[in-house]
């Protein structure tokens, strides 16, 4: 099975997802793939502090709840209210409707996540 992997992002090994470009964070759509149907999200509030690697949401589907790991470091500015009436947006469209907050980050932390090729690897 093939799964969608943007080139322009940066990954985690655990399957979440940042735009550098906007600070946005996701989970990839191999992770959506493997949650099955997703029926809850709990995510920070805006103006909390993530660290990187640090656990900082839950995803939970029909098969599993799952923490979610924040790629870097910094401050929520913004979360993706819309997951709290539909949190299936997370399975239909993982790395556009379906993203979770947008984070104020330090470039220096993207040393620490994957490339796109590099995550490819990881999930071949």
């Amino acid at each position: 099975m093939s799964f969608d992997v943007p080139e322009h992002l940066h990954y985690l090994e655990s399957h979440e997802w940042i735009d550098p470009e906007t600070g946005r964070v996701g989970i990839s759509d191999f992770a959506q793939d493997e949650l099955g149907d997703v029926v809850f999200v709990e995510l920070p509030g805006v103006g909390d502090d993530v660290d990187a690697g640090g656990e900082f949401g839950v995803v939970e589907s029909i098969k599993a709840v799952s923490d979610i790991y924040a790629p870097v470091s910094g401050e929520v500015t913004a979360v993706n209210d819309d997951l709290a009436d539909d949190p299936e947006l997370v399975n239909d469209d993982p790395f556009g409707d379906g993203w979770l907050v947008e984070l104020d980050f330090d470039d220096a932390d993207l040393d620490d996540t994957l490339d796109a090729d590099e995550y490819e690897e990881q999930i071949a």
